[in-house]
């Protein structure tokens, strides 16, 4: 398998787990197309209701039915929702988030450390409802003062994660007072952190607002070297025109030499069909190494289907 370099944390017997579960994620090519669902934790409902937002947003099955047409895309999301949606969607793979947060309050005041959900309850979850989850997520904010136990909590999960054949995956973001976060010498230090505590990827952020956007792709290689063997995978950012996304991508893949996206909002706030079209193009520039132009044409001219799957799995969900 192309890339594949299995962690010795990963026991000689749940090799083959791994192997299939990378295979879930990265369909062979190593690469990573994420689908961002966390946020209906993390942002409340400010990102999935209001102007300029499709109305379908509002409906959490939206994130599901466009993860179902990308043609290779993962949903990242927290159990709950897997276990009330999965019936319908069984047939995709799921990266299950198992921390997080809200927006209101003061954030420094937050402790985010503690997983919602153990590595051994999804297990179970997993055995029980057949579904196809291949890995955790977890988020690690570096800089606070939570740094310490979040540092311990990610560590802890991912070790358990690959006892059990599972990958891992960290949302890395330093934050705090006087922190840069779109600065690339501190994101490589986050992707370095990332790295030393097992991870096989990241998501890391990427400088959006640089002036000189092949200057900025380059200058990013310190932060996907910094990762050494845990691949990279930036964020979408804010709500953009496709061709732009598009255009970053290219840059990220083919100068930075990043690992796929993690997208969100630039996503599921379209409309189901036109999300379908744009998750399929950034599906075929992440796993098939498709051209920008190629891929643009994917967003403008390929016909989808946007009917809800109707195949349901026999097995009850929820363990609840």
């Amino acid at each position: 398998m192309k890339n594949l370099q299995v962690p010795l944390s990963v026991p000689k017997e749940k090799r083959g787990e791994y192997e299939k579960n990378w295979h879930l994620l990265t369909k062979g090519s190593g690469n990573l197309l994420l689908i961002a669902g966390d946020q209906k934790i993390e942002h409340l409902n400010d990102d999935f209701f209001g102007p300029k937002i499709a109305p379908e947003d509002n409906d959490p099955e939206h994130l599901f039915r466009i993860a179902s047409a990308s043609e290779g895309g993962v949903l990242a999301i927290q159990l709950g929702l897997i276990s009330k949606y999965g019936q319908n969607y069984w047939d995709m793979p799921y990266i299950v988030k198992i921390n997080g947060k809200t927006h209101l309050g003061p954030n420094e005041e937050k402790d985010s450390s503690k997983p919602l959900w153990k590595v051994k309850d999804i297990l179970e979850f997993k055995k029980q409802s057949g579904l196809k989850i291949a890995a955790i997520g977890y988020t690690l904010y570096l800089g606070g003062k939570y740094e310490a136990k979040m540092m311990k909590e990610a560590s802890k999960a991912i070790f358990q994660a690959h006892q059990a054949g599972l990958l891992a995956v960290l949302w890395m973001y330093p934050r705090g007072k006087n922190i840069k976060e779109e600065d690339i010498h501190t994101i490589a230090g986050g992707a370095g952190v990332a790295a030393c505590l097992g991870a096989d990827f990241a998501k890391v952020k990427f400088p959006y607002q640089a002036k000189d956007k092949k200057v900025a792709a380059k200058a990013f290689q310190e932060a996907v070297i910094a990762a050494g063997h845990t691949k990279l995978i930036c964020v979408g950012g804010g709500k953009q025109a496709a061709s732009s996304l598009l255009n970053f991508l290219d840059l990220q893949l083919n100068i930075s030499g990043s690992a796929g996206l993690a997208i969100g909002r630039n996503l599921h706030q379209r409309p189901l069909e036109e999300a379908t079209r744009l998750a399929r193009s950034l599906s075929a520039m992440i796993l098939k190494k498709t051209s920008y132009k190629e891929a643009l044409n994917i967003y403008k001219n390929v016909e989808t289907k946007t009917e809800k799957p109707v195949r349901v799995h026999k097995k009850l969900l929820g363990f609840f």
